[in-house]
């Protein structure tokens, strides 16, 4: 299971690697291949490609379902592969496919890649297909639902794995300081009064940790500090950086005084040092998703998930949901098969052995209180609480193509405020000057 969790860990650390071979596609009239059928015939053989993304164990489960949608359905075959040697070299091979006219009916793609799918002018719209209510699209969370339709018109895809941060606690570093544990009703105020209790110099245990390595980890855990006081990552029109608010400099100056003021935070340089002193309890707080409870588990460390501490009851997260992305391959019976199975594969029966028998989060709401998903709760104690908590990822993280120089500008920002350079005000106008030349492609 550790090369499973190390997977799923890339998976989201990576998905801000955005290319921009796309964007040459994108301008190209109308899809790629000859034209195939043109009236639809649910009963005409058709063959479907699925690239997965996946690799040894996942690839297997994948497999294994195709297989068994085929026996529900003669007329159809699946030609399933990765698709590539690796989930990040997708893109690329969609690029080039777009480019040559040959290209999958669905491949698996991260989820700050759906601008830029969009615009390729080859994804396939299904807004009236998830339309049905027996698709339950309100089921899957809103961030899910934002991520498939990234300009917030066209459908493009069906949510792959969805996930969030959460407040992991260290229950020994807690009971050391003699300070009782978070709760679901925690605030902004409570968590820095808790992280100033926790942080012992003499014993170099801190109460909290933050990254501050420029990275899209410095990024994301921000995101919910500024959703929940008000604040926005863009423009309503997309086209600009709204971060440098009152309420972003706000948000900033309240990690500023922990980091600075308090000294309660552990500045990691490096991303992954952090989890590792959270573990040998050293740090008394963290904020980490599904991907890190193997690891806890595997190292014995006595811990808690709840939600994050929020404002005004506003405990709002962030997520990185992946996508199964379609496309319009100029068949109309391939397009009608390649919704199906995305219906089929994402519904509760399939993702329960998709998703939850993988170890990630499931899907849909309506799978938490299933004794398949009870299993690996048990395995992985506080798994519910982070399925819980995907009730609290309302916003969307942005797809647009220029979030990378957005994310890079703002998390340079954040790093330099957190260890005493600048002022919250300062640092961010200046992030947001250049996320807009990144935004506009400058």
């Amino acid at each position: 299971m550790k090369d499973r969790t190390m997977q799923r860990r890339t998976r989201r650390r990576i998905p801000i690697v955005i290319g921009t071979a796309l964007a040459v596609v994108g301008g190209l009239a109308g899809c790629a291949g000859s034209q195939g059928a043109t009236e639809l015939d649910p009963e005409a053989d058709v063959t479907i490609t699925w690239w997965t993304g996946q690799s040894d164990e996942a690839q297997t489960i994948l497999e294994g379902l195709a297989t068994e949608f085929e026996e529900l359905h003669p007329n159809v075959t699946i030609d399933i592969s990765p698709g590539a040697s690796s989930t990040e070299e997708l893109l690329q091979k969609l690029s080039a496919g777009f480019a040559g006219n040959s290209y999958p009916n669905i491949s698996y793609a991260f989820g700050s890649w759906a601008s830029e799918l969009e615009s390729s002018q080859r994804t396939l719209d299904i807004t009236g297909a998830v339309a049905d209510p027996e698709v339950g699209w309100d089921e899957f969370s809103e961030a899910a639902r934002a991520t498939v339709q990234p300009t917030g018109e066209a459908i493009i895809g069906f949510p792959a794995l969805v996930d969030n941060i959460s407040l992991i606690y260290n229950k020994t570093v807690f009971d050391a300081a003699g300070v009782e544990y978070p709760t679901e009703e925690w605030t902004w105020d409570d968590f820095r009064d808790a992280a100033k209790k926790l942080t012992d110099p003499a014993n170099e245990t801190f109460g909290y940790a933050y990254s501050v390595s420029g990275s899209e980890e410095t990024t994301w855990q921000f995101w919910p500090h500024l959703w929940q006081n008000g604040g926005e990552i863009l423009s309503d029109d997309r086209s600009a950086a709204a971060f440098a608010s009152d309420e972003g400099a706000e948000a900033l100056e309240f990690l500023r005084q922990m980091a600075v003021d308090d000294k309660s935070i552990y500045l990691d340089q490096t991303d992954t040092k952090f989890a590792q002193l959270f573990a040998a309890d050293r740090i008394g707080m963290m904020t980490s998703g599904p991907w890190q409870l193997w690891d806890l588990n595997t190292a014995g460390t006595d811990y808690g998930v709840t939600i994050l501490p929020g404002t005004d009851g506003d405990h709002q997260t962030v997520s990185g949901p992946d996508i199964w992305a379609l496309f319009d391959t100029q068949d109309v019976n391939e397009n009608h098969w390649s919704v199906e199975l995305m219906k089929w594969l994402t519904a509760p029966e399939q993702d329960l052995r998709w998703n939850v028998a993988y170890g990630n989060l499931p899907l849909r709401t309506s799978e938490i209180d299933t004794p398949e998903f009870a299993e690996q709760v048990a395995a992985l104690p506080g798994l519910d609480v982070m399925a819980e908590n995907n009730e609290n990822a309302i916003n969307a993280r942005p797809t647009v193509s220029g979030y990378v120089g957005l994310s890079e500008a703002i998390a340079n920002a954040i790093s330099q405020v957190l260890q005493g350079q600048g002022t919250p005000e300062d640092a961010l106008k200046a992030a947001a000057e250049k996320a807009d030349r990144s935004l506009s492609g400058d």
